[in-house]
């Protein structure tokens, strides 16, 4: 059996990693002067306290080649096939530092086989990318059977979300300065997306949090087409930003409309919340396209 390996940034629940036996390699952060990541963590609560109260910016970096060949040749001293599953490239350049990673390794250690895949997603995106890799395998799937999947059906994985605070995608250079400002004087919550590139893209505004929870839900229902028929026993994905009781408004929401009963929600980790900021509501879910 292959070993499946993934980024921290896929925001999947440690104990759902530790069941299905897989790897992750931490992508750190910088917060008030101090690096987090791997050994060093964080409480994710604390994190976002320190964002929301006391106005911590933090900066987030990516993984070096070093690095993760470094984590690799440990993984091949028991594994021989692994299949890695990378943020997206869209975002950062992390995945291109672990195909140069996987090539070393692979050249230096000829009986290893790493096959890279790149996501082109992020979060819980990410994660439930990683979810249909562990799925195959249980269902007996080779790791060349199961990247293949995976890349004819990385753009089926559907992101969209909100965020509560649009000072934290000005600050990422998502959206101006004047966009950023008036939009938080008049409520206005973006909708976003990540696109076939994997880059993240604003896709619309509304008016007041309540509105645009639905909004996003909306966008499922648009988005859904077949998959929708085929798979009402898949799994549905909302990752939050310290806002818990926003996320499982949304699960309900897709629950009453479209009948879904399968669903994990986790927080967003550091990685990617220094991006986001607090308050941010993501949904993930399989559909014809992003």
């Amino acid at each position: 059996m292959f070993k499946i390996i993934t980024d921290s940034t896929a925001d999947l629940p440690a104990e759902y990693l530790k069941a299905h036996d897989l790897g992750c390699l931490p992508i750190s952060y910088i917060l008030d002067g101090v690096t987090y990541g791997g050994e060093r963590e964080l409480d994710w609560k604390e994190f976002y306290k320190m964002m929301r109260e006391e106005g911590k910016m933090p900066t987030t970096s990516q993984i070096n080649p070093a690095e993760a060949k470094a984590y690799f040749e440990k993984c091949a001293e028991k594994e021989k096939e692994i299949l890695y599953l990378a943020f997206s490239s869209g975002l950062s350049g992390t995945c291109g530092n672990i195909r140069l990673a996987a090539e070393e390794v692979m050249e230096e250690h000829k009986d290893v086989r790493i096959h890279v895949v790149d996501s082109l997603g992020a979060s819980m995106g990410e994660g439930l990318f990683v979810h249909k890799a562990v799925k195959l395998r249980e269902a007996g799937k080779t790791m060349e059977e199961t990247a293949e999947w995976l890349e004819k059906h990385a753009l089926n994985v559907v992101h969209v979300f909100t965020v509560d605070d649009l000072y934290h995608l000005y600050r990422g250079g998502r959206v101006s300065k004047t966009a950023a400002v008036l939009g938080t004087l008049v409520s206005i919550k973006p909708k976003l997306h990540v696109d076939d590139e994997g880059h993240l893209i604003l896709i619309g505004k509304v008016r007041g949090r309540k509105k645009s929870l639905s909004a996003l839900v909306d966008y499922m229902e648009e988005k859904m087409g077949v998959w929708k028929e085929e798979n009402q026993e898949d799994y549905v994905f909302i990752s939050h930003g310290d806002a818990l009781e926003d996320a499982e408004h949304v699960r309900d929401l897709i629950k009453e409309r479209f009948g879904f009963q399968n669903f994990m929600i986790n927080h967003i980790g550091p990685t990617i919340g220094a991006h986001s900021g607090p308050g941010t509501i993501a949904l993930f879910f399989m559909g014809e396209s992003r």
